[in-house]
């Protein structure tokens, strides 16, 4: 505590904690501007806007960074910050705390502020921010003391700052690397947000890392992904994203959050670098959400919701992605955000369960997540979930309507994902999907899933080859061929044929596909779901013998185009 002794010893110094202080808490008001906030392991100087002066260990984490500060829709809307106050004080397990609030316009930022927690629990609550995409707290940290950046997907050193080089931007947060082998970007230090456990940046002696246990106030479903860590490439500080509602990799976000909307908490935490620490905390966290020491009645007042979800031909829906959220519901999961959302998957099965949900009225959707109900096309939806503070509500054996139709052929597992194809899932990088072909042939039969490649790019045909037995085609009558897309990226439109016959086409900036970013930032797994089904007469267009479906691409933008799900012909 010797810097904060330091920094207001001239004017305050009666009240400024020390080193030899009771382990205690505290805010201290310097101006009507200016707070001093920590215990006896840290102290933090809040401005209107940045948190500065972040002393731990006898020096200061921020240096001439920014440090820490709250906005929305990017970095346009900085929240300014017009008083400070101990919104309660108390004890937990014998270790004193206060709940310091900054009050903003938009709303309430917490800090909960243990005695001997290096680090605090944060929370936001909402009273006034607008229709909005984009939410988050951040910290922009020395780049010195905080060298390397972690996800639970990367961990390395940052790129250091000489490396951006303003002659080899190629996009937003892109480089060429000055050797001219790969690129730079930010977007490489995505990862899932639901998956996440820990991640942060870290140095010799210095880790600075978030813990986000108990994610229900995120928007967006499993396949939701953020940006984490990056350096800041104007300035160079390494910097610490806690993207509470984001739209990186996503069409658009626009979502109206009730007064009283809860983001965490969460757990910022400061410790000497170690990993294994900062795993070791997370465990312990995780194991300890909901929080007890929350006194917040909404907060605890929570049920639990399970099932069972069987295909309408019998099978266990095994191992299907199974989503919590709106009540009759008019976006897609992903884009949901307003309040409360939970994700799991279902066992073997078909069983599924979700704990500590809060009290609400939610529509219950579930998905194919490959494995063995990889060929199911349908979505199942089921609305009027009412979940009632400490009950279980228990919905039974639900009935998921899956196609009846013949199936002809798949390419790919049906799972919103590109995980299969050739590059799909593979550690995210920059401009990957221009190593895919232009031109490709799949003869079903005798390609396998991975020669089929994870995203189109270039002007060409991509050709489906398939045999029609005479016999099945004496029964063909009218076919559907069903598209699903991982991800879309605009500027790029397909022509769909069939032995030469246009059954359909991919149009950019069509409702259905406008753009979302994920093929150019980086991403090789999915964006934003869609799914097209194009009708036509089978006895018509297709043949005994060899017949064709052809995705010809007819327009392009460099490193834009489509992310591949899977493709299903059926009668």
């Amino acid at each position: 505590m010797k810097s904060l002794a330091l920094l207001l010893a001239a004017a305050v110094a009666s009240a400024v904690p020390t080193k030899h202080s009771a382990p205690s808490p505290f805010l201290h008001q310097v101006d009507n501007q200016t707070w001093v906030i920590g215990n006896e392991l840290w102290n933090l100087t809040q401005g209107p806007t940045y948190g500065v002066k972040l002393y731990y260990k006898d020096h200061d984490c921020v240096g001439d960074a920014v440090g820490h500060y709250v906005s929305y829709n990017g970095a346009a809307d900085n929240l300014a910050w017009n008083s400070a106050s101990v919104a309660r004080q108390g004890s937990y397990r014998g270790v004193d705390y206060i709940d310091v609030v900054f009050k903003a316009t938009e709303g309430d930022m917490h800090w909960v502020i243990f005695s001997g927690l290096a680090g605090a629990y944060q929370y936001f609550v909402n009273h006034a921010l607008p229709v909005l995409g984009e939410f988050r707290t951040l910290w922009r940290l020395d780049n010195t003391t905080f060298p390397r950046g972690k996800t639970n997907l990367r961990d390395e050193v940052l790129p250091p700052l000489s490396e951006y080089i303003a002659a080899n931007k190629v996009q937003d947060e892109t480089w060429l690397r000055p050797d001219g082998n790969g690129y730079i970007t930010k977007y490489d230090f995505t990862a899932w947000v639901r998956t996440q456990t820990y991640y942060g940046v870290y140095g010799d002696g210095f880790g600075s890392w978030y813990i986000n246990p108990g994610k229900d106030y995120y928007n967006g479903n499993q396949l939701k992904q953020e940006l984490m860590v990056h350096r800041e490439s104007a300035s160079g500080d390494a910097v610490q994203l806690n993207m509470v509602h984001g739209t990186h990799f996503m069409v658009s976000s626009a979502d109206v959050f009730p007064d009283g909307k809860m983001w965490g908490p969460w757990l910022w935490y400061l410790n000497d670098g170690s990993k294994e620490d900062a795993a070791n905390k997370a465990k312990s966290e995780f194991a300890s959400w909901p929080y007890n020491w929350f006194e917040d009645e909404a907060y605890h007042s929570r049920g639990s919701v399970k099932g069972q979800l069987v295909l309408s031909d019998g099978r266990p829906a095994a191992n299907a992605a199974v989503f919590l959220g709106d009540n009759n519901p008019n976006k897609t999961a992903l884009d949901m955000g307003s309040t409360y959302y939970y994700t799991s998957y279902a066992d073997a099965n078909g069983r599924f369960e979700f704990s500590n949900v809060r009290t609400a009225s939610y529509g219950l959707q579930a998905w194919s997540n490959g494995s063995r109900i990889a060929d199911v096309t349908t979505s199942f939806l089921h609305n009027n979930v009412a979940v009632k503070q400490s009950r279980n509500t228990d919905l039974g054996r639900l009935t998921w309507a899956v196609s009846k139709k013949t199936k002809i052929f798949q390419v790919g597992a049906f799972d919103r994902t590109s995980y299969g194809f050739e590059y799909g899932g593979a550690p995210f990088q920059h401009a990957l999907v221009a190593n895919c072909p232009a031109n490709l042939v799949y003869r079903i039969g005798q390609s396998k899933t991975s020669d089929w490649c994870f995203g189109q790019t270039y002007l060409g045909n991509w050709t489906i080859a398939f045999d029609m037995p005479p016999s099945r085609h004496a029964a063909a009558k009218n076919a559907t061929l069903i598209v699903s897309l991982a991800g879309y990226s605009s500027g790029a439109s397909s022509t769909i044929w069939a032995n030469g016959q246009q059954i359909g086409n991919l149009t950019s900036e069509t409702p259905q596909l406008l753009n979302d970013p994920s093929l150019y930032r980086s991403m090789t797994t999915a964006g934003e779901w869609r799914y097209f089904e194009f009708d036509f007469s089978a006895d018509k267009v297709l043949k005994a013998g060899e017949n064709e479906i052809t995705f010809q691409m007819t327009r392009n933008t460099t490193w834009h185009g489509f992310m591949w799900d899977s493709v299903v012909l059926e009668w």
